[in-house]
């Protein structure tokens, strides 16, 4: 931060109130919670609070003189233009394109692969703020209709609006109260399914996306094109189980609707099924009536995840983890619902990451190995591999098959590789890959940089991969700058991607920047995801504190030069990790982090981490998460376990007022509770690209010494 410590002795830092009456007994243990005001967003006190702590930041941001050279050196580097992979519907070809500068990718079409592409939803024009973004969308099987979710401020709320393709024309149609949910259209182009929420009560004033209250009883409906959203039919809902959430898939032969119920955020659902062509009158029937659509249990136990590839009338092939944490693929007859086959088994070491059907009995089919993506093509019948793509290592994404086409998309993108896009030819004896587009950036030399992947263990032993990236032949001398990412949770996987604003970093600050995979992520499946979930998450802090110690040991850097940064859980895992480790990092970056671990559950969709995480109102589960939770952890210098003070580093702690997944309220308990702790605080607040209020907060603990 250059000049942040000549402010040290001149800064007046906010102090926060704090009411001691706030006692919560967890199972006999008594915690103080002595900031739960922060938790109410309306209130005045809270404004204040946060506009003190914005106030202060922006003082000290304004000193920082290498900002504003980066800032020039990043809007020069990110302006190239960008294309994802192109989707067919009917026989048009959709796809998203961004100039270079753009905040958000507008969305194009085209009658085919040779004619002249237009503009079909530029969202960049649907605020004049640039607080609107599109969030999801569907086009029909006929490409006639575009049905598409705009959400407000990053909001996870949803407006979903339609549009008739042919002339661009915004149909009446407007679908209130919708989250977390995608739109499926049925193949005779006359609605689409889509998930919600009930409306607030009548009166009751809101501003959505700053609510905290618990989002329960999600609802499936159907929707009429050209229909007021009052005469919806209601599809499924289960007044049994607030917490369950609906998601649906209908298949390619138009004919089934297949129903995805989640509790939580684990890799397990329900699946159950509807044969939409033995309704007698359609879903026209069920009209005013109270009836809910005829579903047939497939799946009925939250054991394992199904996710539907493909069907030949009664015959449906899964993807799925039953018995294989690596996943496979499998296959049962719906009148035999009992009888499972395999039709891929579990791969010894890599996890089978995705699979479509393609021309006719082909599958395309995605592994990851060591982080590193590898594509096939296989027999949808049989599973017998048929081909090995061509992919450099790196990550394959965006794959676009149909089975009724002999040709796919696919991208591909490396930490060095700013995206490719490959057409692939199914109809010859041999697959014929193409590249359809490739994306330059203009002064970028990749041959400057290298990519190394390091295997270290961790504290029990565990080989966790990492991804080392910097400037080619950098002496290892401890002397860089380094910065260390991780996610960690949620069988999310991390592989290989481009970051314009790291290349950045590195070439103009000598950066090094690494990505570890720790425990909690897919990369290995799921037992490397249940090793750092529930009562194992501290493998995850111990993973990623011994790449820190790895990074240093190696020569890549030293502690006052390390920088750490993760956000939402990856937020978690910085909190917890600068309150055990303050002596082993220069500085932290935590994004919208989940900080208070024992109440995140009662706020917006928090119940649904609890599968992740466990829940304090069990006490088991309490005591795993009071021993990290990055609230509760914070220590004074007199209070840490060590010979010597030891100052934390200077944080840095990033939310969004409109954030309603992750509420504020946690980043700003976790300020409060550094201010109360004789630590140094600052926060800043600037727009995002989409205008989103954005706080900030720096913290340093006080020189004691």
């Amino acid at each position: 931060m250059g000049s942040l410590s000549a402010f040290k002795e001149r800064l007046q830092y906010p102090t926060a109130r704090r009411d001691e009456s706030v006692v919560e007994d967890y199972h006999g243990v008594n915690v103080s919670d002595p900031y739960r005001w922060l938790e109410d967003p309306d209130a005045e006190e809270v404004k204040e609070f946060v506009e003190k702590q914005v106030k202060l930041s922006e003082s000290v941001l304004k000193t920082c003189e290498t900002k504003e050279k980066l800032h020039d050196k990043f809007t020069e580097f990110i302006d190239y233009p960008r294309f994802d992979t192109p989707f067919k519907r009917g026989n048009s070809y959709f796809y998203f394109h961004n100039s270079g500068l753009q905040a958000q990718s507008v969305l194009h079409f085209q009658n085919d692969l040779e004619s002249e592409a237009e503009i079909l939803l530029d969202p960049n024009t649907l605020s004049d703020d640039g607080t609107v973004s599109l969030n999801t969308l569907s086009i029909s099987e006929d490409a006639k209709y575009l049905a598409y979710g705009l959400s407000s401020s990053g909001s996870d709320w949803v407006t979903i609006k339609v549009m008739k393709i042919e002339d661009k024309k915004v149909e009446p149609d407007s679908l209130s109260w919708v989250k977390f949910s995608g739109i499926t259209w049925t193949h005779d182009g006359k609605g689409f399914f889509y998930s919600r929420y009930s409306a607030p009560q009548e009166g009751e004033k809101i501003d959505a996306g700053t609510e905290t209250n618990s989002n329960l009883y999600h609802e499936l409906y159907y929707h009429f094109l050209g229909t007021d959203q009052s005469e919806d039919v209601l599809c499924w809902r289960d007044q049994d189980n607030p917490k369950h959430m609906f998601g649906s898939k209908v298949t390619d032969d138009g004919k089934y609707l297949i129903m995805s119920i989640e509790e939580g955020c684990d890799p397990v659902n329900k699946v159950y099924h509807c044969d939409l062509s033995s309704l007698p009158k359609g879903l026209e029937g069920f009209r005013g009536s109270n009836a809910l659509l005829p579903f047939v249990k497939l799946i009925d136990t939250f054991d394992a995840q199904y996710i539907a590839i493909a069907n030949d009338a009664t015959l449906f092939t899964f993807l799925t983890n039953k018995d294989a944490p690596k996943y496979k693929l499998v296959r049962v007859d719906l009148k035999e619902p009992s009888s499972w086959t395999d039709v891929i088994a579990e791969h010894e070491k890599d996890v089978l990451s995705t699979a479509s059907a393609v021309n006719g009995d082909q599958l395309v089919v995605s592994y990851m190995s060591d982080v590193k993506h590898i594509l096939q093509i296989r027999d949808l019948k049989s599973g017998s591999l048929l081909h090995k793509l061509p992919v450099d290592i790196g990550s394959v994404c965006g794959v676009f098959a149909r089975r009724k086409d002999t040709t796919f998309f696919f991208r591909f993108t490396s930490f060095l590789t700013p995206g490719v896009i490959y057409k692939c030819d199914l109809s010859h004896e041999a697959p014929e890959v193409t590249v359809f587009r490739e994306i330059g950036v203009p002064g970028f030399d990749r041959t400057a940089f290298q990519v190394t992947q390091v295997f270290y263990p961790s504290k029990d032993g565990t080989e966790i991969p990492m991804f080392i990236v910097a400037r080619k032949d950098i002496k290892l001398d401890g002397s860089h700058p380094c910065l260390l990412y991780a996610y960690g949770g949620f069988s999310v996987s991390m592989t290989p991607f481009f970051s314009a604003t790291r290349i950045v970093l590195s070439r103009h600050l000598g950066t090094v920047f690494c990505f570890a995979n720790i425990r909690g992520g897919g990369e290995y499946g799921e037992e490397w995801h249940k090793s750092g979930a529930l009562a194992n998450k501290q493998n995850c802090f111990d993973d990623f504190i011994s790449g820190a110690e790895y990074l240093v040991s190696a020569g890549y850097t030293q502690p006052r030069k390390l920088c750490i940064e993760g956000g939402s859980n990856g937020g978690i895992l910085v909190g917890a990790c600068i309150n055990q480790r303050p002596d082993l990092f220069g500085c932290a970056l935590a994004h919208v982090g989940v900080m208070d671990m024992l109440r995140f559950h009662k706020f917006t969709i928090g119940h649904a981490w609890t599968s992740e995480f466990g829940c304090s109102d069990k006490e088991e589960e309490f005591h795993w998460l009071i021993k990290y939770s990055p609230l509760h952890n914070v220590k004074r210098p007199w209070e840490q376990k060590t010979d010597r003070f030891v100052q934390y580093p200077s944080t840095m702690l990033l939310t969004a007022d409109h954030d309603d997944r992750v509420v504020p309220l946690h980043t700003y308990k976790l300020l409060a509770v550094c201010l109360s702790t004789s630590c140094l605080l600052f926060v800043s607040s600037s727009p995002s690209s989409s205008s989103i209020e954005t706080r900030f907060c720096f913290r340093r603990q006080c020189n004691m010494n």
